[in-house]
């Protein structure tokens, strides 16, 4: 019997370090592998490093380089990436960015996450 292929990583791209480890216990719980990164330009780096994750989850406002700065890079520097869907992780905005598939509300409530998780990497599980 063929082994299914290896999920993708999800990329977490959030500065507060309680956030971030959050999200990242609740994905590895459902059996994804994440990478973290705590701002976009750590995000931009370990793009060298991630072949094509599954799903972006991205904060809006961080230091160095906030969210909507990385989406812009993201989309002119890496085209490769240009069907990853992106999920804004946000406090404060009322709206998705434009090119992104959709807003998660902190604070996050872990089955909301997951559902949406589930959702845009196509895992039925």
């Amino acid at each position: 019997m063929a082994q299914p292929a290896p999920r993708k990583p999800v990329l977490v791209v959030e500065d507060d370090e309680d956030v971030r480890a959050a999200v990242a216990e609740i994905l590895e719980g459902e059996g994804y592998e994440v990478v973290v990164a705590a701002n976009g330009r750590e995000a931009l780096d370990e793009l060298v490093h991630v072949a094509s994750p599954s799903l972006i989850l991205l904060d809006l406002m961080m230091p160095v380089m906030g969210g909507p700065e990385f989406l812009r890079r993201l989309r002119a520097e890496w085209p490769r990436l240009k069907d990853v869907p992106v999920l804004v992780l946000t406090a404060v905005a009322t709206e998705a960015l434009p090119g992104t598939r959709g807003i998660l509300r902190k604070p996050i409530i872990p089955d909301e996450l997951v559902t949406a998780v589930h959702r845009l990497t196509g895992r039925s599980d």
